[in-house]
């Protein structure tokens, strides 16, 4: 029953983690499209996103991603012969490095941003958010499916769940800047 409850709070960080990674690329976009405005209206804006991202990435994305790695090493303790002889359980491990990655490139754009240097366009950026969607999918279908589905169409899968994001981030790209015309 205990480990029940680790496994619910295991989930939870996650589901926090992941909510601040995407909502903090939202705000990157934010920070960067506010430079289209007059000056007033971009420094305020601005100072306010800097504000947001700060509470945001120190208040709930890092703790959640350090809760996450806490609660997983505590599962995988249990049973640790048990999950690592399992090949979804690599898999997936590899899938969750590949996540840290993400988030230490996204501390180094926030890294940017306070110091007003964020290069990035805003639709780099847009791609650049979707990436974690995709980390979602594979893990989460890892996990739930484990092996009851062949790892050739998992990954086939995969990219195309990835190829079809970018198409639909262009599409939204092209009839924005219709709309703005």
């Amino acid at each position: 029953m205990e480990m029940l409850y680790i496994k619910a709070l295991h989930i939870i960080f996650v589901v926090t983690w992941f909510a601040g990674l995407f909502y903090i690329v939202r705000l990157f976009i934010y920070y960067v499209e506010a430079n289209n405005e007059e000056e007033d209206t971009k420094a305020i804006l601005q100072k306010q996103y800097k504000l947001m991202s700060k509470r945001l990435w120190y208040g709930i994305t890092w703790p959640s991603a350090i809760l996450t790695v806490f609660f997983a090493a505590w599962l995988l303790s249990t049973n640790f012969s048990y999950y690592m002889s399992q090949p979804w359980m690599h898999i997936k491990l590899i899938f969750v490095l590949a996540l840290y990655i993400y988030h230490f490139m996204c501390q180094r754009m926030y890294a940017q941003l306070v110091k007003n240097k964020l290069s990035f366009s805003s639709f780099r950026l847009r791609v650049f958010n979707e990436v974690a969607t995709v980390f979602l999918f594979a893990i989460v279908f890892l996990v739930v499916l484990k092996s009851s589905i062949s790892w050739v169409w998992g990954v086939i899968g995969i990219v195309l769940f990835g190829v079809l994001l970018m198409l639909a981030i262009r599409t939204y790209k092209k009839i924005r800047e219709k709309n703005t015309q």
